[in-house]
């Protein structure tokens, strides 16, 4: 029988959704966070992106912000003004690397984080465990 501290904390058990545009860029993540034990679901672009947000409520979105047809932040901003999904956590992962980028998102639109492509496994893992507030 499994705990319910143990359930809660599993990582197995957390959906992440990345809505990035780059299918190859989806798959690395999917790699990275599947090595470390996480459900990551892929979203090629804004548009169904949020839809998929919409439907399945993810414990966790990963934001690539520049895409074609949909960006980052319009889903961001729509996730934002929806109060089903203002409370799910989102962490930017974009080339958009300057600190202005950085300092709007983190500190302007609040994101639960911001890392810069190209980004070590290391840091996005941790970066995943802050945000679902799991160990490292």
């Amino acid at each position: 029988m499994v705990n319910l501290f143990q359930a809660m904390n599993d990582k197995s058990s957390k959906i992440i959704l990345c809505v990035e545009d780059d299918p190859e860029m989806i798959d690395l993540i999917r790699l990275i966070l599947w090595r470390k034990g996480y459900n990551v679901q892929g979203a090629a672009g804004g548009v169904l992106g949020m839809q998929l947000i919409k439907e399945i409520q993810p414990d966790l979105v990963l934001l690539d912000l520049m895409m074609p047809d949909m960006d980052g932040w319009e889903v961001y901003q729509q996730m934002k003004a929806d109060d089903a999904l203002r409370d799910i956590p989102v962490i930017i992962i974009t080339a958009k690397a300057q600190n202005i980028d950085k300092v709007l998102g983190l500190h302007i639109a609040k994101v639960t984080d911001y890392i810069a492509k190209p980004f070590s496994p290391q840091d996005l893992v941790n970066s995943v465990n802050k945000a679902l507030n799991l160990p490292s």
